[in-house]
């Protein structure tokens, strides 16, 4: 059945080309039917299959002569990714519900998007994981390159090519892979169970795990995300934080960590205290923390304060996956879930609430419009949507968070510290944007004309949004339920091998 949130995503962008280029209405209701049926199916599996073991979704002979099949299977990881897929797919649409330009053609490229992103995160087998990786690419380079504003087209191309750079990266891995284990399969359990040489790993590794993490915004390869991110439309920034970014730190995990487990191992010798791809990734997690929280307390554009905010969130993910302990790995994907979440809202209450209605994202022009009294739905949004990201107790970064420092400090006590000092400056970013775009003490002449009312699809989508934070925040067992079995199947014995708790 899961198989089905691919297709019905791929057949709505067809059909939104049929329809006549008038008919906006049309086109909008279509994709956000589109949406919500592939969100149905996503909640459905994702309670059907509480215990979070492996299930084989849809199995069939691809290219038989390479052993490359067409695999699709879910296990709690998947699930839980392919829940917030569903969740960011249909809130994106309502965030869009104004979109007047080329409605359809903006509509079949997001349903493209979201259809690309599922079979990423379904796929088992390593060439089709890496056909739908790329075919994402496609997508969110239309929806910047077109819809965007703020450099666009320099946005666009820049993320392309970071992309691709990175996908070149993965796929001289896995075809390395492929042949060292004999050129027969790609199933992701069939080279994982290979016992690949050490010194394989050791350069394997490194490899595909930056090629991945690229995408997941590692320092310091991580300049395309605040530009595309400030680039990109709307829906498109809510994609780009809450679920491709995710794909990036799901590669990570699901391909380079699980395939190359050895590559964590140690060196065999120090390189300025490092002594393993290990240590140097846990180094440059903590690095894009701090430097992401740093670069978005200076920022005088508000987006990109969302922007940066976004790098030093996805280095807590990046973190948790280098502790190699179970709370730290379980932390780094309800953090995944998490920032989906709060990243959407946030890039939602900044571009669509606020810039679409303000014609500004300076803070110096924002702070004398008086917005929390001109616009106090948005200012409460963003003050309930800020808290949560800062980690405020009853939301999901506060759980998603302290298992990844707890989690790291088991592993990395210096760098644990390190990170406490990047949650203090999140504190103090998030209240310092708070207060110049919406509670400014500055005097001035209000606007001419009164800036318009947050619709009814706005404010339902930033109440679902919020209202998923609160469910995990408060019952975050409804996702490890699923993710931890995941964590201790056969997949990663090589991991639990190599000395993780």
């Amino acid at each position: 059945m899961l198989a089905w949130t691919i297709y019905i995503s791929f057949l709505g962008a067809l059909a939104l080309l049929l329809l006549p280029k008038s008919n906006a209405t049309a086109a909008r209701v279509l994709a956000l039917l589109t949406a919500l049926a592939g969100f149905a199916i996503a909640v459905t599996a994702f309670v059907q299959n509480r215990t979070g073991e492996l299930v084989t979704v849809t199995r069939h002979t691809w290219i038989p002569a390479l052993g490359i099949e067409y695999h699709l299977a879910a296990d709690g990881i998947s699930l839980s990714l392919v829940l917030l897929t569903g969740i960011v797919a249909v809130t994106g649409i309502l965030f869009s519900w104004n979109i007047e330009r080329r409605t359809k053609e903006f509509f079949a490229f997001y349903l493209l998007l979201i259809g690309a992103v599922y079979g990423v995160f379904l796929s088992y087998d390593l060439f089709l994981l890496f056909v739908f990786y790329e075919i994402v690419i496609i997508p969110k380079y239309f929806l910047i390159a077109t819809w965007g504003s703020t450099r666009k087209e320099y946005g666009a191309m820049k993320l392309a090519l970071y992309s691709f750079i990175g996908s070149a990266m993965v796929l001289v891995g896995l075809i390395a892979a492929y042949v060292m284990a004999g050129g027969k399969t790609m199933a992701l359990d069939g080279l994982a169970g290979f016992a690949f040489p050490l010194h394989f790993q050791m350069w394997a590794f490194p490899l595909v795990f930056v090629g991945f993490a690229i995408l997941a915004g590692l320092w310091p390869f991580h300049t395309w995300a605040p530009t595309g991110h400030v680039a990109a439309p709307t829906a498109a920034s809510m994609l780009l934080a809450g679920v491709v970014m995710k794909l990036g730190a799901y590669g990570c995990l699901r391909v380079a960590m699980t395939l190359f487990p050895l590559g964590l191992g140690p060196w065999g010798f120090h390189v300025l205290g490092l002594g393993s791809w290990r240590d140097v990734f846990a180094v440059l997690a903590v690095i894009g923390i701090v430097y992401g929280a740093l670069v978005a307390l200076v920022q005088k554009d508000f987006k990109f304060v969302i922007g940066y905010s976004s790098v030093s969130h996805m280095g807590f993910i990046l973190l948790g996956l280098m502790t190699l302990n179970q709370l730290g790995l379980s932390g780094a994907v309800i953090q995944m879930f998490s920032h989906g979440i709060l990243a959407g809202l946030l890039f939602a209450t900044v571009g669509r609430m606020v810039y679409d209605r303000t014609h500004t994202r300076e803070f110096a022009s924002l702070g004398p419009m008086n917005l929390n009294r001109a616009m106090p739905f948005a200012a409460v949004t963003f003050v309930v949507a800020g808290m949560a990201s800062m980690g405020l107790p009853g939301f999901s970064g506060f759980i998603a968070e302290l298992m990844i420092v707890t989690g790291a400090w088991h592993a990395f006590p210096v760098l644990a510290i390190c990170v406490g000092a990047g949650i203090l400056l999140g504190v103090i970013y998030v209240w310092r944007a708070m207060q110049k775009a919406f509670f400014s003490e500055g005097e001035a002449p209000a606007p001419h004309e009164p800036l318009p009312p947050i619709t009814f699809p706005e404010k339902l989508a930033a109440i679902i949004l919020i209202g998923t934070s609160v469910v995990i925040g408060l019952y975050p067992q409804m996702l490890l339920k699923v993710i931890a079995p995941a964590l201790n199947s056969p997949l990663f014995d090589g991991l639990q091998k190599g000395g993780w708790r």
